[in-house]
């Protein structure tokens, strides 16, 4: 599998420097290493993205992650391997990953939910780290970025 051109963050390098910049102010915000990455790998089962799914189970496994963790991400509601808080955060990736599915797309439950296991700074931070996944995404699957391609 070949990309279909050069990645655009890598032509406007402006750009993945707003990027990481944007990143870089969702750091400090308290939110586990393991929490952000568990979501950036939900929202790209979701998308379909195996660049960006790659990756994020690459670092879950980095961050010392059990496999049967990262084996179970699509199937979280089903497993008995995360906390209650990251259910909540895994819940918000997937309402503010599936926008168009419901006609409240984020649904007062599930912000609720998060509300209870996270701050303000936190929850901030958790929905931006889920919008850059899903930009990320949508730039990937675009350009037919394959698995196992590095930026780092």
């Amino acid at each position: 599998m070949k990309s279909r051109m050069n990645h655009p963050v890598m032509i406007l390098p402006q750009a993945m420097n707003a990027l990481q910049a944007l990143h870089k102010a969702t750091e400090g915000a308290g939110l586990p290493e393991s929490t952000i990455h568990l979501v950036e790998v939900r929202a790209s089962q979701i998308n379909g993205c195996g660049a960006c799914l790659d990756i994020h189970a690459h670092q879950l496994k980095r961050a010392g992650e059990s496999d049967e963790r990262i084996f179970s991400v699509a199937a979280w509601r089903d497993t008995p391997y995360f906390t209650d808080a990251e259910r909540a955060a895994l819940a918000l990736a997937e309402a503010v990953t599936r926008l168009s599915d419901r006609a409240d797309p984020v649904p007062d439950e599930i912000w609720a939910e998060a509300a209870t296991h996270y701050d303000e700074r936190q929850l901030g931070a958790l929905v931006l780290m889920v919008a850059i996944t899903n930009f990320f995404n949508r730039l990937n699957t675009t350009f037919r970025v394959p698995a196992g391609t590095r930026w780092d």
